[in-house]
């Protein structure tokens, strides 16, 4: 038991005994516990305490007191309440038997004659409670119970102490809700002060819809969509799901439905009365359509024509929107498939290879992505977006469950803000690379980072890491699924994306065999994947057994993704999807000071990555891919000075090229084949392609680095397998070529880089959990020091031994060092901040880094996808 739970037990211990706990809700913890006095079981309820705060226990105890005295045979009765050590407790019978809601679980649907009389009986007690005063405000199935096949309500007046005791306002500014959504009035959902009986018996009729159907008449991802549903939306007829059902019982509970409190029954009894009058209550001729053409508003009938001619983007949206809140279910149950683009400023800039640039609200309203030097949010019913204040260089957006709040990355840190203004709040630091987050509804935040999966309270403090990848992976793009245990996620092993699991309660990780990154889960039943082609799929999914119950079916292609699986691509719970387009432009050689200050080194745009400077400054060797979502590329040189290029390789399987230190040689890896895998065999060509390739190792996966002070061995770094922690090695040059180790070990190691002396090498590892930059003594024995504090990665050594830079995510650090008579580092400074592709490189001096940076094109759009689950799910039917 708990501290709080021992401190209860203690001072009710003269009274009740408690045995164990039965369950927790919204507003109690709920034990069985043995009632000393009168040697009876009893349900002993305990409210939340931070309800209890909000509430005030004093003043809840007082209005608690005018549900006792109701006696009804179908009203679960109070017998005790109290405050003990500062808990807020009631007590009711305990009732052997199961709830409404169990009975629901196991059986999804009640037959007609079951649901009727429960119904009955409910109303009942509502007309009883009613009569003397008591509105239930939060009838639901978890409240109704089933004792004997009898139905009993309980919490009666609950709901309504909490309204009336001095918190009930600030119980509603905090998010606490006085009801259920699926459940509420109209009235109610709107926050009326005056809640009348009428409330309940619109809450009964979504219960008897509920019982019918298998569903309540209105669902949602949020609790704001189903509320939107709920003011807007019709039910869809009953009777088209279940044909058994008798049409005049569909007519009572779409009178017990309706939106206007004066239209359903004046009274629970008249509700209970009206199942044994058939032709009292009159069935709608169209339930749920829309009017005639004729008789439709023009706005309706200009949107509805707009829809079915592709007329503007803002018609067809709202269009969408309104088939959605007034759509003819009844005869057309499947919402109309619409799309359309965004067109994109060319300054709106993609933000790097950690997740996507675009986030989907829950309910599908609205987008959030990247704009010229901020966050933009655009409702899809209308055509400009607004900037969000404060997010300045803001990346990787994602929403809250409810849709209310966006975090989003920017400057080293986690932030939120709320989408109806405030100022951006700071969550936590991250450090190093952040691979995509996701809100729970617990108001937990998860994100992926060099480190693995961590978590942080949404209200800010400090990450803890919660899964740590094993040697050789990494994890990335966390969504957690709707159960909020459960974190669909991406294991990565080199260019191998497969989908995984995390059990937030265990801990444990599950690695399945499904393809793709990007994992996004619809309420549909799927799982949205990407893939480093460009193609968006839907893979089923079951949330309960969380396995893939299917095979892939693409949903749109030309989606901008990069070979690690990273996708500008925003998913809603509903479905509903957006992406970016892959560029035209591709990338560019870019040219960046010391200062951050950056020009285009003039050459072609292309889809280049990997630049290597000469020893002599002149040329960039650089990677050069057929397209930004192909694999096949090939060795590229470009001439700074001519702004020429000319191709070195052509077996468009050739990565990580590296220059000999007389620059006459090109060092680079070679696959073998088409398929990308980031490393390959060793080879080497003349620079000025005078010359045949030469192969140097043809077994394993690894990249050429750098090489020692003499020229004579050159420093690769991979694995004898795919997958396989990372080492660096020694190949010697001179005479028959040799391989030893330098740096293996459980961990991977990478990126080697010398000090002019040739004493010391620095390199990036593992081993700490994250990447970090390291300096040990070269060759042999000798010490060993982090150079890197929060994260680091590619290390280089500047010409003159004084510095070490290296990326810590966007940003460019120098490490000043020293190296004699041992190895020291003497301070740490943050050059400048960008957003720069994988890999670069740096002059002599010290002064000039070459990157790579993608360049948007003109076309660039975002491409919004409504109600693609719809049609698939009736082209299947």
């Amino acid at each position: 038991m708990s501290d709080a739970i021992g401190r209860l037990t203690a001072a009710l211990a003269d009274r009740y005994q408690i045995e164990r706990e039965l369950g927790a809700g919204g507003m109690a913890t709920v034990y069985l516990a043995h009632d000393v006095r009168h040697n009876r079981h009893v349900a002993l309820k305990v409210l939340r305490p931070e309800l209890a705060a909000i509430l005030g226990g004093e003043r809840f105890l007082k209005e608690i007191q005018l549900t006792a005295n109701l006696q009804h045979p179908h009203i679960l009765s109070l017998f005790d309440s109290g405050e003990a050590d500062g808990m807020v407790f009631y007590v009711m019978p305990y009732v052997e038997g199961e709830s409404l809601r169990d009975r629901l679980v196991r059986e999804k649907q009640l037959p007609v004659e079951d649901a009727v009389r429960i119904t009955k009986e409910v109303a009942g007690a509502l007309d009883y409670a009613h009569r003397h005063g008591v509105v239930h405000r939060d009838i639901k199935p978890e409240n109704i119970l089933l004792h004997d096949g009898s139905a009993l309500v309980a919490d009666f007046g609950i709901a309504l102490a909490a309204s009336r005791s001095d918190g009930g306002t600030r119980m509603t500014e905090t998010g606490m809700s006085l009801g259920t959504p699926h459940y509420m009035a109209p009235e109610q959902a709107m926050g009326e002060r005056e809640i009348t009986p009428k409330a309940d018996v619109y809450a009964l009729g979504c219960v008897l819809y509920e019982m019918l159907t298998g569903e309540p008449p209105f669902t949602g991802p949020t609790a704001q969509a189903i509320i939107a549903r709920v003011m807007t939306e019709q039910p869809r007829s009953i009777t088209i799901q279940r044909h058994t059902i008798p049409v005049h019982v569909e007519a009572v509970v779409r009178k017990a439905l309706e939106k206007l409190p004066a239209d359903r029954f004046a009274t629970a009894a008249e509700f209970a009365e009206a199942f044994d009058k058939p032709g009292s209550v009159m069935l709608p001729a169209t339930p749920g359509a829309l009017p005639a053409a004729a008789a439709a508003s023009p706005r309706q009938r200009l949107v509805r024509g707009a829809v079915m001619t592709g007329g503007a983007l803002l018609a067809a949206v709202a269009g969408a929107l309104l088939w959605r809140s007034f759509g003819p279910r009844a005869v057309l149950p499947v919402r109309p498939l619409v799309k359309f683009g965004i067109q994109l400023p060319r300054e709106a800039e993609a933000g790097g290879a950690t997740g996507s640039t675009i986030a989907f609200a829950p309910d599908g309203s609205r987008l959030v992505y990247i704009g010229p030097g901020k966050l933009f949010v655009r409702g899809l019913d209308v055509l400009d977006p607004v900037p969000i204040p404060g997010s300045d260089g803001g990346t990787l957006p994602f929403f809250s469950p409810d849709g209310q709040f966006v975090g989003f990355k920017q400057n080293g840190h986690l932030a939120r803000v709320a989408m109806a203004g405030g100022p951006v709040l700071p969550i936590c630091d991250v450090h190093g690379e952040t691979f995509g987050a996701t809100w729970t509804r617990s108001d937990t935040i998860l994100f992926a980072s060099d480190s693995g999966l961590l978590d942080v309270p949404a209200a800010g403090g400090t990450a803890r890491l919660v899964a740590r990848p094993d040697s050789g992976e990494s994890f990335a793009w966390p969504d957690v699924l709707p159960d909020g245990r459960h974190v669909l996620f991406t294991s990565v092993r080199g260019t191998a994306l497969k989908l995984a699991i995390l059990d937030r309660k265990t801990g444990v990780v599950t690695r399945t065999t499904q393809e793709g990154g990007y994992p996004r889960y619809v309420t549909a039943g799927y799982v949205v994947l990407t893939y480093g082609s460009g193609v968006v799929s839907a893979v089923p999914f079951d949330a309960r057994r969380l396995a893939v119950t299917g095979s892939a079916v693409p949903m749109a292609d030309g989606l901008q993704s990069n070979f690690n699986g990273d996708a500008n691509l925003g998913v809603a719970r509903s479905g509903d999807f957006a992406y970016q387009t892959s560029p035209t432009a591709g990338s560019q050689v870019m040219i960046v000071d010391r200062h951050g200050n950056v020009r285009p080194a003039g050459t072609d745009t292309a889809n280049y990555v990997w630049p290597r400077l000469s020893p002599d400054g002149k040329y960039v060797a650089i990677e050069r891919y057929t397209s930004a979502t192909q694999a096949n590329g090939d060795i590229w040189i470009i001439d700074l000075q001519q702004r020429t290029r000319t191709r070195v390789t052509f077996d468009t399987v050739s990565t990580w090229p590296e220059w000999s230190p007389d620059g006459r040689l090109i060092y680079y890896a070679r696959n073998g084949n088409s398929d990308f895998n980031d490393f390959g065999a060793l080879w080497r060509v003349p620079a000025d392609g005078s010359g045949q390739p030469e192969s140097l190792l043809t077994q394993g996966y690894w990249a050429p680095y750098t090489f020692e002070r003499s020229g004579d061995a050159l420093l690769y770094f991979g694995a004898d397998s795919l997958g396989g922690n990372l080492e660096i090695r020694r190949l010697r040059l001179s005479g028959t070529p040799a391989s030893q180790v330098v740096l293996a070990s459980g961990f991977s190691n990478l990126g080697p880089s010398f000090s002019p002396d040739g004493r010391w090498m620095t390199y990036q590892s593992n081993e700490s959990g994250r990447y970090e930059v390291y300096v040990r003594a070269y060759p042999g024995l000798g010490g060993k020091w982090q150079v890197s504090l929060e994260g680091g990665s590619q290390p280089h050594w500047s010409a003159d031994g004084r510095e070490i830079f290296y990326r810590q995510g966007d940003q460019m650090l120098s490490a000043a060092v020293r190296t004699q008579p041992s190895f020291d580092v003497t301070g740490r400074s943050v050059l400048f901040s960008g957003v720069y592709d994988f890999g670069y490189d740096v002059t002599r001096d010290g002064q000039t880094f070459v990157f790579t940076q993608q360049v948007r094109g003109t076309d660039q759009s975002l491409f919004v996808t409504l109600n693609w689950f719809d049609q698939f799910r009736a082209k299947r039917r």
